[in-house]
């Protein structure tokens, strides 16, 4: 029984350990997620982001060594009258379908009548970028923080089965724990109860033990005076 005991107490503890694991790591992935979907919603115009820091994929090489594919950087919204050669920067590319984003490095800048125009090269390509991003298609400045490897989990989290491990999987462990929680204290109410109950039970018997052995002691009493 005390084995048993023991062997629930440490999976209890470690469901417990799970459980702020999980809500330390998912809780703040939630909130961000949450601000960034919201934010999409109200401002279609502009990239949604979580106190000015934007986080991107990277889904190319084209920053090897600095940034690698997979990685995922995060990007500081600017003003373009702020951005410098040497900067990286990402920018909705020119080329693209209006809607793509190219995280790449400013070359040169360039003054016309209409704004600032950026000539731009990813540092793992033989040539600089086609065209030059304008000032209006700068979105953000890499901060130089980028978590590795990081993007392909997000990649992962956002398919069928990284929505199961990474969100279904939790909330049943989480249900999982709450109910073994609940079945120990009904368990450990039980037994304080029935605990109680036998020591109420002997107490009663003790009592009625006494009352018997005064109740045959009292006609000796009588008869030893007489």
């Amino acid at each position: 029984m005390k084995n048993q005991e023991k062997a629930s107490d440490k999976l209890g503890k470690a469901l417990t350990i799970v459980g702020w694991v999980l809500c330390v790591i998912l809780v703040p992935i939630l909130i961000i997620n949450c601000t960034l979907i919201i934010k999409s919603y109200t401002d279609k115009e502009s990239v949604p982001d979580f106190a000015g820091t934007v986080p991107f994929i990277v889904l190319t090489d084209s920053m090897y060594p600095d940034i690698k594919s997979g990685d995922l950087i995060l990007c500081k919204k600017v003003n373009p009258k702020d951005v410098e050669v040497d900067d990286v920067i990402s920018f909705f590319d020119p080329e693209g379908n209006g809607s793509s984003v190219t995280t790449h490095k400013v070359v040169e800048i360039i003054d016309k009548a209409d704004g600032k125009y950026f000539r731009t090269r990813g540092i793992n390509n033989n040539t600089d970028d086609m065209t030059p991003v304008h000032e209006s298609d700068v979105i953000a400045r890499y901060t130089g923080t980028r978590l590795r490897g990081i993007g392909n989990v997000a990649i992962f989290m956002q398919s069928t089965a990284g929505l199961i491990i990474c969100v279904v999987l939790p909330i049943l462990l989480f249900v999982g724990y709450d109910l073994l929680r609940r079945r120990r204290y009904e368990n450990t109410k039980s037994e304080d109860i029935e605990a109680l109950k036998s020591e109420l039970e002997a107490l009663r018997a003790m009592k009625n033990a006494e009352s018997e052995a005064s109740l045959t002691e009292a006609p000796k009493e009588n008869s030893d005076t007489e």
